[in-house]
């Protein structure tokens, strides 16, 4: 049962952990936006395509922003409380550091299972549907192939060149197509407007021409047909294309249970077996670190006595990307098998326990204890050189 303070404790981290996860979370989605857009125009696909594709990244946006929103939302939490002095009151009634880490653990424990979901089960299934959209995108099965003012081959035998497109792609104008048959006609058409009408085969569609000219060229003709026209059909046979690649064949596509199959598998090479089980280490280090935030936040939110610095709080933003920088290149090395995988993940796992702990250790136990008070002074020293050097530039700046 929550006391009163765990609950007072608990609407503190709510906020800033929410507002972290989104902004964060917002800030990765941007970043892959643009380079979609620029991917998908290259490609001359749909707009609405870059919105499915964000959809199916959204999950592995979230395993990465609720690691960083947990942090935040505890850290700035308890760094409001050391700023008002509540927590020297609730310390000097009793309420140590261990006592008011109740609820930021649960919060720890409750989200890092979301995120073993997120990264276990709905991230694998995201990725293959991103990787399927890339596909389709190129190859032209979402209407990516035709590009507006260039001539584009579909096949063997059809040219098409259209001026502008409406609609996603639904309404064409200033169309011209040239189809060149097996029996060596030849037909040409220009015309104002032009719409693509799916078909009852799967491999044919209808392009609906209006208001334009067809001509008809061929070896027994002793002059070529020319033919006006208000509405035209065109059945226009669809280039094959080969079928997506099968699930599974990349190890973040796995489930976990997947992933334990790989590794364990003896008919699988050697190298793929090495990757399945660092990947898997990867995503386990990544969940289980969640449940040493509650620690790190805390341990970096306390600021000295009379001091308001914000170094704590980017200090813990480096310390947590860079662990995470640390883990992905760990994961490369023990994926190609230079090194154990369970030695290049847990080990700077096991160090950066360590150093989590030591942290907390000296702000709870050791009297007046400060972890980052070393640095705190050093950023003290370069933040008032930097300010007498404004000081300095403004009063010349004012004086002249």
């Amino acid at each position: 049962m929550l006391s009163a303070t765990d609950r007072y404790i608990a609407r503190q981290i709510i906020v800033p952990l929410v507002s972290s996860l989104v902004v964060a979370a917002m800030l990765l989605v941007l970043d892959r936006m643009l380079r979609l857009f620029d991917f998908v125009a290259q490609e001359g696909g749909p707009v609405s395509v870059v919105w499915k594709m964000l959809a199916s990244l959204l999950p592995e946006y979230l395993s990465l922003g609720i690691p960083i929103g947990l942090l935040m939302g505890i850290l700035l939490a308890f760094r409001k409380l050391a700023l008002s002095t509540e927590l020297d009151v609730l310390q000097a009634v009793g309420q140590g550091y261990p006592r008011l880490l109740r609820v930021p653990f649960l919060y720890a424990i409750v989200l890092a299972a979301v995120n073993l979901a997120i990264v276990g089960y709905v991230q694998p299934r995201a990725r293959y549907a991103y990787e399927g959209l890339r596909y389709e995108l190129r190859s032209g099965q979402l209407g990516a192939s035709i590009k507006v003012g260039e001539f584009t081959r579909l096949g063997k035998n059809l040219t098409l060149r259209i001026e502008r497109s409406a609609k996603e792609g639904r309404e064409l104008t200033g169309m011209f197509v040239n189809v060149r048959r097996a029996d060596g006609t030849d037909v040409s058409v220009t015309a104002d407007r032009g719409t693509f009408l799916a078909t009852d085969d799967p491999d044919t569609i209808i392009l609906r021409l209006e208001n334009g000219t067809l001509v008809q060229d061929d070896p027994k003709f002793a002059a070529p047909r020319v033919l006006a026209f208000s509405a035209h059909d065109l059945p226009i046979d669809l280039p094959r294309i080969g079928a997506f690649r099968a699930p599974g064949e990349r190890d973040r596509e796995l489930t976990l249970p997947q992933l334990v199959r790989s590794a364990k598998d003896g008919g699988v090479p050697e190298l793929k077996r090495d990757k399945a089980r660092a990947n898997f280490h990867f995503r386990m280090v990544e969940v289980v670190v969640m449940l040493l935030l509650p620690l790190l936040g805390v341990a970096l939110a306390v600021p000295p006595k009379r001091s308001t610095s914000a170094l704590g709080v980017f200090l813990s933003i480096v310390m947590v990307v860079a662990y995470h920088k640390v883990n992905e290149y760990a994961e490369g090395v023990g994926g190609l098998g230079y090194v154990n995988p369970v030695l290049a993940l847990w080990l700077p796992f096991a160090l950066f326990t360590a150093l989590i702990l030591w942290m907390f250790y000296t702000l709870a136990f050791v009297p007046g204890g400060q972890p980052i008070g070393g640095l705190e002074v050093v950023f003290g020293k370069i933040a008032g050189v930097f300010k007498r050097w404004f000081g300095r530039w403004t009063g010349k700046a004012a004086n002249a």
